[in-house]
C-alpha cells in the first residue's frame, strides 16, 4: 500500500503498524518506543521555569526550495521556545493526514522532521496521527509542541522592547515568503531563492552569551 488509508487513524492494528514503522523507526526516541499515552521526562535539573509552546502547520505546497513541511514544523517550534530564553529538550508530532497521500511524501517528511530534530538537538518523544476522509483536508497538516528549560539569569519578552533599541537581524528577509510563493505558483524567477528555515536555538545561545542583557528576541 502506497497510499494513507482511513484505517491508519483508527486506534487500531493498522495504526500502531504505520506508527512503528514510519514514526518511530525515523525518530529513534526510547521515550516515544515505549508506547504510552503522555511521555514522561526526566530534566536531571532543579529548574525552576518551563517554556511551553505549540503551533500547527498547514503550508503548500509540502516541499520547496531549503525545506518542506516537516523541517517547517520543527524550527518554528525550536524557535519559539529558544526565543523565549529556553533551551528546547522535547518535541511532540501530530499528524492530520488526508486519505490517498503518498506514503513516500509521509516518509520524506518523517526524515526531515528527524534530521531537523537531531540539527537542533531535541527529542520527538510523543505524537499522534489522526486522518480524515479523502477531499476534506490538504494532505498533511502539522502540529508540534515544544518544552524547553527556561535558563535562570534571562528574561526575553516582546513587553520589554523601548524605543531607541538596537535591532539586529540574521539574515536577508523575506527568502522563506518567496520561496513558497515562487514554489506554489510556479514562478519563473531568475534565480532560486531557498527557505532560510532553521533551527537557531544555538545561534540564540551564542548572542546570550556575548550579550546577555538582550531581552527580546523574534523568529
Amino acid at each position: 500500500m502506497d497510499q494513507v488509508l482511513l484505517a491508519y487513524g483508527s486506534g487500531g492494528s493498522m495504526m500502531h503498524d504505520l506508527i512503528d514503522e514510519m514514526f518511530i523507526d525515523a525518530y529513534g526516541s526510547d521515550i516515544l518506543r515505549r508506547g504510552d499515552d503522555a511521555a514522561v521526562l526526566h530534566t536531571g535539573l532543579p529548574v525552576d521555569r518551563l517554556a511551553f509552546t505549540t503551533d500547527t502547520f498547514v503550508v503548500t505546497p509540502h516541499f520547496f526550495p531549503g525545506g518542506d513541511i516537516g523541517r517547517l514544523a520543527v524550527c518554528g517550534t525550536v524557535n519559539d521556545l529558544a526565543t523565549s530564553g529556553a533551551e528546547p529538550k522535547w518535541l511532540s508530532v501530530a499528524f492530520v493526514l488526508e486519505e490517498g497521500y503518498p506514503l513516500e511524501n509521509l516518509r520524506r517528511i518523517c526524515a526531515s522532521i528527524a534530521e531537523t530534530a537531531e540539527e537542533a538537538g531535541v527529542q520527538v518523544v510523543t505524537g499522534d496521527t489522526k486522518v480524515v476522509n479523502r477531499g476534506h483536508g490538504d494532505g498533511i497538516y502539522i502540529n508540534t509542541s515544544g518544552i524547553g528549560l527556561l535558563r535562570p539569569d534571562v528574561e526575553l519578552s516582546g513587553s520589554l522592547c523601548r524605543p531607541g533599541d538596537r535591532i539586529l537581524i540574521s539574515g536577508t528577509l523575506g527568502d522563506h515568503g518567496i520561496a513558497i510563493i515562487s514554489a506554489r505558483e510556479q514562478l519563473a524567477l531568475s534565480t532560486t531563492v531557498k527557505s532560510d528555515a532553521a533551527p537557531l536555538n544555538r545561534l540564540m545561545s551564542t548572542v546570550l552569551k556575548a550579550a546577555p542583557h538582550t531581552h527580546c528576541f523574534r523568529d
